[in-house]
């Protein structure tokens, strides 16, 4: 009875869990994930990006020119004041572009643990060949560091979930895609607006996953985002899922990423608390 009220008073409740999603997203790619989370008594909150908290239909017809102006210092100085504003620190797990946006977040001392799944690349690590390719049409153009940018059914199909059947391409593109801005695949390319300090001691612990099949963030590069931590005392991981492309949050089997993620933070949530009260 001591031991277990021991663990009841270091551990109370599951807390809350901050989801952060890509370009051409918006909250609705983590709707699953939600409901199986607070299955498990988390809160979840997955804020739109700045100009996007609107209904895909609209997001669509008539994208925020203010969007335009939106880079990856704004995303995560957005995702920043709603973190700061919790009373404890969250879980903070985000997909693609967000899970670089987890990582600039972690290394500025915000969360208790993080997981960035297939994320984009921060500075000092290079996108594969795939990756390339599927970014190429977002940068090509007359200023589109300037512009709000589409993304075809094609590109996405190929890009995100081409294991799917034609169908479930689809509806996966009507009910989720819209447009993004073309200033973060620029900054990708140019690298100092997604400056991480890899060798930060202190911030929290952070598993980085990786899928074998994803053609928008090749694996080898996410092989290589995960090397450049290997200076830092803090707590970093790889997790690799080996027939799985970049929509892994979504496509069929995503129970298995979203309680192995979650199984990882808990573990690696606790172990961090106890160091930050007791260092």
């Amino acid at each position: 009875m001591i031991g277990g009220l021991a663990t009841q008073l270091e551990d109370p409740m599951p807390g809350t869990i901050v989801l952060i999603h890509g370009a051409w997203m918006t909250p609705l790619c983590w709707e699953n994930f939600i409901r199986r989370y607070e299955s498990r008594g988390y809160t979840c909150i997955a804020p739109a990006w700045p100009f996007d908290d609107r209904p895909v239909a609209e997001l669509r017809h008539s994208p925020a020119p203010e969007l335009a102006r939106v880079g990856f210092a704004e995303l995560a100085d957005h995702y920043a004041r709603i973190i700061e504003a919790l009373p404890e620190p969250p879980i903070i797990i985000g997909h693609s572009m967000g899970g670089l946006v987890a990582q600039m977040l972690l290394d500025r001392g915000l969360g208790s643990v993080g997981v960035a799944i297939d994320p984009a690349p921060p500075r000092g690590v290079f996108a594969g060949p795939r990756a390339t390719w599927s970014g190429l049409p977002t940068v090509l153009g007359w200023r589109t560091w300037r512009k709000v940018r589409p993304m075809s059914f094609k590109r996405f199909a190929w890009s995100f979930c081409h294991t799917l059947g034609v169908d479930e391409q689809l509806a996966a593109y009507d009910r989720q895609v819209v447009p993004t801005p073309g200033r973060l695949y620029w900054q990708l390319l140019f690298g100092r607006a997604v400056k991480v300090n890899y060798k930060n001691a202190t911030r929290a612990p952070l598993l980085i996953t990786a899928a074998a099949l994803d053609r928008a963030v090749d694996a080898s590069t996410i092989r290589w985002n995960f090397r450049k931590y290997r200076g830092s005392a803090a707590v970093t991981e790889l997790v690799e899922f080996p027939d799985r492309t970049h929509w892994l949050i979504a496509a069929p089997g995503w129970e298995e990423v979203a309680d192995r993620v979650l199984d990882w933070a808990e573990k690696h949530r606790r172990v961090f608390q106890r160091q930050v009260t007791n260092p």
